[in-house]
């Protein structure tokens, strides 16, 4: 039962009681009798003016409530001039003006904090108490679509407060961090993903920058001197006139002609940190695609390696440092043509709706140890690779602006695919 139903039953019983004792005297003395009934009035009237007075806190104290229930921080109420009161209606208004500062700071807090994270070049994703995401901002949403399964695989297996740097797609480089916050009382997990891919980029290449300039040095310091003496040797007629001197004319030749070898072996290797800047210029890949394709025929011959085209009619154009990026397709040509090794084919793919260049082969496949190696300086496969010639895509590829990927889509099936979209348009 309500207080203020208890109230007005207790009056009204009162009342009730002094009336029918105040008929008992209507009989003897009716003068007492009357002012009986008017005191009864008097009494009734000071009763609901005394509830009024009991019951207008409570009501104004059950909106207050209701107010902070529906987080309406703004409804206050107008002193009455009545002392108890209006401590009652200070005490409210004050608590009232506190939540609505402390709201409007924890939604200015909240805003800045969802910006920051939306803005982030950090991937973040948060998870709710279930461990499902429950946020996920744009880049990590980005990074996710390319390397979703490669990156939450390891993510999982990966201890809250530690962190791990993971190699996606054999190209890009991320550090993946988990952590936990809590929220309301529990524990709730997030992921940040920092791409590191650039920074370990430029951090390679100076350092292989600086090996390849000292071995050239010393090469070139050490190759030069000794070709000029073996030539001056192998000038001087007189000094090959006996027959059996034609041996160690010849073993001097040979080690001419090595001198020769080593030193175009340090060029290649020179190109590649003496790459010039990238000269854009309007080209029609489908034209760069058949140039390649012809100057790659004769090695294709001779593995046995056939070459299919799905070329669009009309023509593609992108802006793009024409000899850089023929050198590139060259290298990646080369390569798949090594991989099939004998008899296969190679698909020249240019889908100008996607903006996707491939080049498609059926040999062996990529490993799963060079997978993780990919691009890598120094790194190969071959016998007598020399590790340089997907570095030195990588770099030409970069330095375009164009995103790529190698990678065995399926058994018997490798692609190298160029994301051409970035420059499109020229």
């Amino acid at each position: 039962m309500k207080l203020k139903i208890k109230f007005i039953l207790v009056i009204v019983t009162l009342h009730l009681v002094c009336l029918v004792l105040s008929y008992f005297i209507f009989i003897e003395q009716q003068i007492v009798f009357i002012i009986c009934e008017a005191l009864i009035i008097c009494s009734a009237v000071a009763s609901l003016q005394l509830y009024k007075q009991l019951i207008a806190p409570l009501t104004n104290l059950k909106d207050g409530i209701n107010a902070i229930k529906d987080r309406d921080f703004n409804v206050k109420f107008i002193p009455t001039g009545k002392n108890e009161m209006d401590e009652l209606i200070d005490v409210y208004n004050r608590m009232i003006d506190e939540l609505r500062t402390e709201r409007v700071k924890q939604e200015e807090q909240h805003f800045f904090l969802e910006k920051l994270i939306n803005t982030s070049p950090t991937g973040i994703v948060i998870l709710d108490y279930d461990h499902e995401v429950k946020q996920i901002n744009p880049m990590a949403a980005t990074i996710l679509e390319k390397y979703g399964i490669e990156i939450l695989e390891e993510v999982r297996q990966l201890p809250i407060g530690s962190s791990k740097t993971i190699k996606a797609g054999g190209l890009n480089t991320y550090k993946v961090q988990k952590s936990h916050f809590i929220d309301r009382g529990f524990s709730r997990v997030f992921i940040l993903m920092e791409e590191l891919t650039a920074e370990i980029f430029e951090a390679e290449k100076s350092v292989y920058g600086k090996v390849i300039r000292m071995m050239a040095h010393e090469v070139n310091n050490t190759i030069g001197p000794v070709n000029s003496i073996i030539n001056l040797a192998l000038g001087m007629d007189d000094l090959w006139v006996q027959q059996d001197k034609k041996t160690l004319q010849q073993a001097l030749q040979v080690a001419v002609d090595r001198n020769q070898n080593l030193n175009l072996f340090m060029r290649n290797f020179a190109e590649l940190v003496k790459l010039p800047a990238v000269n854009k210029q309007r080209i029609n890949i489908s034209t760069l695609f058949r140039s390649v394709a012809d100057f790659m025929a004769i090695k294709a011959k001779e593995s046995g390696v056939l070459f299919m085209f799905d070329l669009p009619a009309e023509p593609y154009y992108v802006a793009a440092d024409s000899q850089q990026l023929e050198q590139a397709l060259i290298n990646i040509v080369k390569n798949a043509i090594e991989a099939i090794n004998k008899e296969g084919r190679i698909d020249f793919v240019l889908d100008s709706k996607a903006h996707h260049l491939i080049i498609r082969d059926n040999g062996s496949g990529i490993s799963e140890e060079g997978n993780e190696q990919l691009f890598s300086p120094f790194f190969s496969t071959k016998k007598d690779g020399q590790g340089i010639g997907l570095t030195m895509v990588r770099e030409i590829l970069l330095n375009h602006g164009f995103e790529f990927s190698l990678k065995t889509v399926k058994p018997g099936v490798t692609e190298f695919m160029i994301i051409l979209s970035s420059t499109h348009g020229f």
